[in-house]
């Protein structure tokens, strides 16, 4: 593979081809597209799966994953910064590293999230039962689909615009639970509750230094989507001072809230009553005793979960239209309509949808876990794939402009690169994300063969415009 120069033009190439989409995001509204993403159903549901598997270990984990998270803002700012476009981190393994290297990267990253919406839609399917245990799952799932579709179908600034209201609701209530959760640690008298669950339950790593670090898995698919922010800069209106205040602020609330919000869940309920069936917002509500509270705040999961997959619906949107920009997907694909949407890409990302719907028919109580083991490999290809690509740009970085420089280089990015790689070994051993690897390497290996027999001439042929 040949990367090109940073002094041979070829980014700007890559820039044009994806030019059309309007620039619109507000500061404001990128950084709730990243926490529309990334408090979801990681948060809220698939943290139970996470406490089952590291008991009050799992703080350990969920810092572990932080401290990914924050490695990885920190290499895609200091890229970002230098080229803000739609692309993005799928754009800059192509100019850095090679054509094949974008193309997996695009790929792995488009069904990742296509996978991510359905796990998404699973939740809303398992939340809606606490309303309405007699309605078929697959039910909720066309319907609230359908009015998603419809809000990205319309415009960017509709979408941003739903997406900021959907995400400050969840703020919003995660800030109440916080206080309400402190309050019922503080004024119970109840034996289960308080910090002593901490040790009560088998101590505080009852599955042992294994569970914990299976539980980073999980942490790490749940901070997933903070990088989405680097994609949509490629629709904002003044980039470098949007993606500087985006990433820092979405990053510091990010750890706040997964963090404070776990060590109070940990005090109020015993770790031993987490689950994947119900989430654990909801029994602390619960706990709390005040009238509707668990309604209440089954209604804020609800929401959480509608914002990710509005904000996934997007970004997977937006990575099929790169493809198709480059050459690497049918050119249809990259056209967009009158208010610059590209609404063909939009069409083919909600196949996740359709997967989730047929998934919650057949088994309707493994669907969560399923989609969640399927789904993981493309979150974890492509953040690893981010620290490696960081390593081939800093080689001409000098040559590169921009004003933000990833701190503790190269042994920073290193770090990163070893943790993801390692995570996607461990997935093999783990019953839960057994299915990782099953499915994601058999996935890449076709991918590459598809880029060397249909998709590598289009490098050198494709236009440079649709």
């Amino acid at each position: 593979m040949h990367a090109a120069t940073p002094t041979d033009g070829g980014f700007t190439t890559i820039v044009e081809r994806e030019r059309g989409l309007k620039k619109t995001l507000s500061t404001a509204k990128l950084s709730m597209i990243a926490i529309g993403g990334a408090i979801g159903t990681g948060l809220f549901l698939g943290s139970g799966f996470a406490i089952g598997t590291a008991g009050p270990g799992v703080l350990i984990s969920y810092t572990i994953g932080a401290l990914i998270g924050l490695l990885l803002m920190g290499c895609l700012a200091e890229m970002t910064i230098a080229h803000p476009t739609t692309g993005s981190f799928g754009a800059y393994a192509e100019y850095y590293i090679g054509p094949l290297a974008g193309f997996l990267v695009r790929y792995a990253y488009w069904t990742c999230v296509v996978l991510a919406v359905g796990t998404e839609v699973t939740a809303v399917a398992v939340y809606m039962k606490h309303w309405f245990p007699g309605v078929a799952g697959w039910i909720w799932i066309v319907v609230f689909s359908g009015a998603l579709i419809v809000v990205n179908a319309f415009s960017v600034s509709a979408f941003g615009a739903v997406e900021y209201w959907l995400s400050l609701i969840k703020i919003t209530a995660i800030v109440a639970f916080i206080v309400l959760a402190a309050c019922v640690i503080s004024a119970s008298s109840d034996s289960t509750v308080g910090f002593r669950n901490y040790t009560a339950y088998g101590g505080f790593l009852p599955r042992g230094v294994g569970g914990v670090w299976i539980a980073v898995i999980i942490a790490v698919f749940s901070y997933f989507s903070i990088e989405m922010i680097a994609v949509a800069a490629g629709e904002a209106a003044r980039p470098e001072v949007a993606i500087r205040s985006a990433f820092r602020s979405t990053l510091v609330r990010l750890v706040l809230f997964y963090l404070l919000t776990l060590a109070l869940m940990l005090a109020v309920i015993p770790w031993t009553q987490a689950g994947s069936t119900q989430s654990p917002f909801v029994l602390v509500m619960q706990a709390s005793r005040l009238p509707a509270a668990g309604g209440a705040m089954n209604f804020v999961v609800l929401v959480a979960a509608l914002s990710a997959m509005n904000s996934q619906l997007y970004i997977t949107t937006r990575m099929m239209f790169s493809l198709s920009r480059a050459g690497h997907a049918p050119r249809s694909l990259g056209s967009l309509s009158r208010r610059g949407v590209p609404l063909n890409a939009l069409l083919v990302s909600t196949f996740g949808i359709a997967l989730a719907t047929v998934i919650t028919i057949i088994s309707p109580a493994g669907a969560f876990l399923t989609m969640l083991g399927i789904s993981a490999f493309g979150a974890m290809f492509t953040w690893m794939m981010i620290f490696v690509t960081h390593l081939f740009f800093r080689r001409v970085s000098a040559k590169v402009p921009g004003s933000f420089r990833m701190w503790g280089f190269p042994a920073t990015t290193l770090l990163g690169a070893a943790l993801m790689a390692a995570l996607l070994i461990t997935t093999a051993f783990t019953d839960a994300f057994r299915t990782t690897l099953v499915f994601g390497l058999p996935f890449l290996a076709v991918l590459m063969l598809l880029y060397y027999f249909r998709y590598r001439p289009a490098v050198r042929d494709s236009p440079t415009t649709i």
